[in-house]
């Protein structure tokens, strides 16, 4: 099992799948640092050698910020819109949507589960 930034890959998808299982790299980062190392995407992980995990390892940690890096950086991010006090920092704060949607009908997953309202009823 190939262990790159703290995460284990699956060892049976293909390699260009198996990078987006690390947070912070999605499908076309993923494609682009295969295409880097000349890596065929479409080889299964427990296919690769010894040397291109450690290649994929190195270029991985030289050139992007992933795992905890950036989860530190992401609540860094909020916690300084929390302490500022501005419009996204009261929305996160209230757990409420923070890019504009409305929430007077919507929003039930960031809000949860609908609360019954006593004395509604006419």
């Amino acid at each position: 099992m190939a262990r790159i930034a703290g995460v284990n890959i699956p060892t049976q998808k293909r390699v260009v799948i198996a990078l987006t299982y690390i947070y912070g790299v999605g499908a076309p980062r993923s494609a682009e640092i295969l295409e880097k190392l000349k890596i065929d995407p479409n080889i299964r992980v427990h296919d690769l050698t010894d040397e291109q995990v450690d290649s994929i390892r190195n270029l991985l940690n030289a050139e992007y910020k992933i795992e905890g890096d950036l989860r530190r950086e992401v609540l860094m991010n909020i916690k300084r819109l929390t302490d500022l006090g501005c419009y996204r920092g009261l929305r996160h704060r209230k757990n409420l949507p923070v890019r504009g949607q409305k929430s007077k009908t919507n929003a039930r997953t960031v809000k949860g589960p609908r609360r019954a309202v006593a004395g509604k009823k006419k």
